[in-house]
This record gives C-alpha cells, structure tokens and sequence, in this order.
C-alpha cells in the first residue's frame, strides 16, 4: 500500500468545474446570507460574554449542530475522504472509536467541571485546577494550535478555489478570510454558530448527491466492494482487517495502537479538550443544555462517516493509482475528481457552496476559540489587568483580524502532506493530547500538584515531537505510515505527560482541598445546584440516555465492517 508522499497538497491542475451563471448564484446568495447572520447578530452582543460565549443563552439543539458543524470542516471532508481513498474502510474508526466514546465522557463527565466552574476557556480551568505556570503555557499551545489548524483550512480552501473554480490563490485566501472575519468580528461566538449551524445543512445538501451518484458510479455497494477487493484485498474494506500485532495492513497500524493511540489518547484528547468545540457547549443556556451539547452532535457524528468514507472509496476505485504520480492525482482529489465527474450544475453549485461553508466553519471554529483564549487567558490575565468591559470586547474583535492574518500565514505549512489529514492528526498528537492528560490526571487525582500540570504539560507535547520528528522522521524505528506514527505519538505524549505528573507530585506540595472544591472527581459536584429548565426532565433530553444510546448506535454499526 502507498504510504503518504510529501509533495505539495495542490489538486490536479486538470480538475476544472464547468460552472455557469446557476452556480454562482447560489454560491452569491449563500455569502449575502451568511454576512446577514453576521450583521444580525451583532444587535446582541453588549459585554465581552456576549462576543465570546453567546452571554451563554443558546439552546442544546443550536449548540449541538454547531458542535458538530465546527468539525465538520472541508479539512474534514476533503481529508477524511483522503483517509478512505488511501486507507480504505479503517476511517470508520474515527467515528466510532474515535470520536462518538469521547464525545460521550464529554457530555456527561466534563461538561459539569467545565459548565459548572463558570469558565470562559479551557485553559482557564487549569487555572483553577493548577496555577499560571500550566495556565499559560496551554493559553499559549492552544492558541499557536489553533492559528495552525485555521491555516490548514484556509490553505485547503484556496487550493480547492483554484482549482475547481480557476480564481487565483490569494484571491480565494482574501476573500474567504474577510467573510470569515466579516461575520466574526460582527457578531462574535453567536454570529460564528448561527452560521455553522447553516453550513452543517449546505454541507449535507452538497455531500449526499455526491454520495448517491458515487455508488450509482460504481455498481452500488456490493460493486465498490468488490473492486476494491480485487485491487486492494479484502482488508481494504474491512474496519478490523489485518490489524493483529504483527500484521500488516494498509493503516499501518495494529489494534492496540488503533484503540489506544486514536481511540482513547487522540480520541478523548481532542473532544474533551479543544476548545473550537468545548466552546459551543459552554455557550448553551444551562448545565443540561451544555451536557447535551456534544450528545446530540453525537448522533449525526455517527453517520457523517458514510458522506465522507464512501467518495474516497469510490475514487480508489474509480482512479486505482490515485496517491501515485502514475495517475495524476493525490488523495485529497477524492472528493473535487466525483464532483467534477458527476455533478450536473445547480447540483454543482451547491457542492461547491458546501465545500466553501465546511472550509469557513472550520476556520471559524478555530478563530472564535483563537480570540477568545487569547484575549481572556493572555492579554486580560498577564498583559493588561482590570480593563472595563467594553475595551475587552474591542481587543477581541482586533485579535480576530490578527488571527486571521496570522493564519494566512500559516496557510502553506500543511503543503507538505500529500493527505491533510494526517497533518491536523500529527497536530492534534502535538497539542491536545498532552493537555488531555494533565486535564485527566488533574480532575481525578486530587494529589497532583499546582506544578505538575505545567511540567506534564511540557513534557507530554516534548514527547510527541521527539517521536514523531526524530524517531519516526529519522527513521530509528520503522513505522509505516503518517497516521501510525501519530498514534505512537499520541501514547508517547499521554504516558510521558502522566510519569512526569506523578513524579512532580511528589515532590511539589499539592493544592489545598479547600480549593479543589468541584474541580476534582469525588468533590461537590459544580452546578447541582443549578435548577433544570422546564422540559429538561423529559426521558429524551436526561444526558445519560443520549450518551449510553449514542454508544450502543456506534457499536451497532461496526457489525458489517467487522468481518
């Protein structure tokens, strides 16, 4: 199996859409929409809980598509459909071991401690939980992180313009980056989620024509799988395939590494932890609304998997070298090749409006968390103090622009991944993993002390990189992939985190319990207090059975691929 080239991630120079006047339109209407959204919001935004977390007023139902539409971005869609097209059925593990348990601990364990303790970020609450020291280096990782993952999406977006469209570059990075700042700096989190919440049904509306006429393509599913069979073998269309230790496989990874490294260390570091989503369930109305959040994300999450798995199959087996300079196009085409092939205009124009909406929710998602980390934990905690209000709503909006620009600079760093996938991944290994473990060790080891966050922290996200860029990069041990060497980083940086937590400890004095007050497990539980909304008492909105329900759903679902 071909392992990840590093060329530049440019789409084939021959995928050229032959849109018309019908797809423009539509693609006109969509951006006078979205700046409306933006202009209407900003009627709302009155103190700097409004601009950064919607004065935390919005209902499950908005938090939740908004949750799941942050994710879904076109980095998403283009790079998990890269994902299938090279790796084949093995990206439902993604879904359902790696995105639907972690979604669940968030709802019903995190939520409270987040919710509950009033915070407007992540790394405010290890403020709380350890001291600056681990404050400020997350404050100052996740913010870099996000800058990073906000280029990558922009960079995706340009390439794709380019390409399908003919416009310049710049052009498409300028304008998307002023609509994207436009609406933001306008409305703040509420202008940012009542748009994603629109992007999640255009991108629906662009990806299940694309889905349908794939598979009418190729023979329906019975044919795609058969001539993936005879190209790839059956382990090309099988979640479980080959992944006994030892065996080789087109992942290039084993099922300890599968369930270990992206099912629990990736998995939970970056559902539990990141803020571009966290952030929409902290704007909720209350505490249940915030449980159910990323429950209820949780149930498209479940099938979003088949929108982008199934055009990467299709692809592989429509073009069988794709990835390889023999046929012209790399992995992340997948998705721009069918919608050239199949797509009739009209048709078009919403497939193309839909990629364009997934690039900005993406961008967007990482721009509003970006402002706000940065303004709240940076520049109000240790540059200036004690400023009215109004001066932190400002800053906010000017931060944004930064954002933005310094995200058109970050743009070309994803250029050397052949599948952008694997580049946010080796990001996520980086980043969020080893703030998962401080935040895991933290909230139920009421004995790690205020200065092992900061030391696990450093430690955890040193680990990752020494792995990853000296002894996979340098070839010290032989790992077969981009993607198998992210989830070696990902335990490297989980374990490395925790011995180096344990170890502070022990010698560092640990927090007064007085202040551990539901901030640690076992401890009174923050927002308990906190009367249920009428109507929350119902069966169907108690977090418990959305989580356990969303669980079993995911179970259910790799019975077919399993065999």
């Amino acid at each position: 199996m071909q392992t990840p080239t590093h060329a530049p991630a440019y789409l084939a120079v021959e995928l050229r859409l032959p849109t018309n006047w019908l797809d423009y339109t539509i693609l006109g209407i969509y951006f006078v929409v979205v700046l409306g959204i933006g202009f209407a919001a900003r009627r709302s935004v009155r103190t700097s809980l409004d601009f950064f977390l919607s004065g935390r007023s919005l209902p499950a139902w908005i938090t939740g598509l908004a949750f799941i539409s942050a994710n879904l971005a076109a980095t998403e869609i283009l790079g998990m459909a890269a994902n299938s097209a090279q790796y084949g059925a093995y990206t439902v593990h993604w879904y359902w071991i790696g995105a639907i348990p972690a979604m669940v601990f968030l709802g019903l364990v995190m939520m409270p401690f987040y919710y509950g303790s009033k915070v407007r970020s992540v790394p405010e609450f290890l403020l709380l939980r350890f001291d600056k020291g681990a404050h400020l280096l997350s404050s100052i990782l996740f913010a870099f992180a996000a800058i990073l993952i906000a280029g990558v999406n922009l960079y995706a977006l340009a390439i794709v313009v380019e390409a399908l469209l003919g416009w310049p570059q710049w052009v498409a990075i300028v304008v998307a980056g002023f609509f994207v700042l436009a609406y933001i700096t306008l409305g703040g989190l509420s202008s940012a989620i009542y748009n994603e919440v629109l992007q999640f049904f255009v991108i629906l509306a662009a990806l299940i024509p694309l889905v349908v006429l794939s598979l009418k393509k190729v023979g329906g599913w019975d044919g795609l799988t058969h001539t993936l069979t005879q190209q790839h073998g059956s382990n090309f269309v099988t979640a479980w395939g080959g992944t006994g230790i030892g065996n080789a496989n087109p992942l290039g990874a084993n099922w300890l590494t599968i369930v270990l490294g992206l099912g629990f260390v990736l998995s939970f570091g970056y559902w539990t932890t990141n803020f571009a989503e966290v952030q929409r369930a902290l704007s909720a109305r209350n505490l249940s609304a915030a449980q159910r959040t990323p429950l209820i994300a949780a149930y498209p999450k479940i099938f979003i998997v088949f929108l982008v798995m199934i055009p990467g199959l299709v692809a592989a087996a429509l073009v069988p070298n794709i990835g390889t300079s023999a046929s012209g196009l790399q992995y992340n085409d997948a998705i721009p090749y069918l919608m050239q092939e199949l797509l009739p205009n009209g048709v078009l124009g919403i497939a193309v409006t839909g990629l364009l909406a997934a690039f900005m929710a993406g961008m967007a998602a990482n721009v509003s968390s970006f402002n706000t980390v940065f303004t709240n934990d940076i520049w109000a905690k240790y540059v200036v103090k004690h400023r009215e209000d109004s001066y932190y709503v400002r800053f906010g909006r000017l931060i944004t622009a930064v954002g933005v620009l310094a995200s058109i600079g970050t743009a070309f760093l994803a250029s050397s991944f052949s599948n952008i996938m694997a580049y946010l991944q080796t990001l996520f290994s980086f980043f969020n993993v080893p703030m998962f473990v401080v935040f895991i060790v933290g909230m139920f080891w009421k004995r790690a002390s205020m200065k092992s966050g900061f030391w696990g922290l450093l430690a955890g996200t040193t680990a990752a990189m020494v792995n990853y860029f000296v002894i996979y990069k340098q070839g010290i041990i032989d790992i077969p992939t981009d993607q198998g060497a992210n989830f070696v980083s990902a335990i490297a940086g989980f374990v490395a985190g925790a011995v180096v937590m344990a170890a502070v400890s022990l010698f560092t004095r640990p927090k007064p319990d007085e202040d551990l007050q539901g901030l640690v497990y076992g401890t009174r539980s923050p927002g308990v207090a906190e009367p249920a909304a009428p109507g929350d008492e119902a069966w169907y909105r108690k977090p418990a059975l959305l989580g356990w329900g969303a669980v079993a759903l995911a179970a259910l679902c790799y019975i077919p691929f399993s065999f």
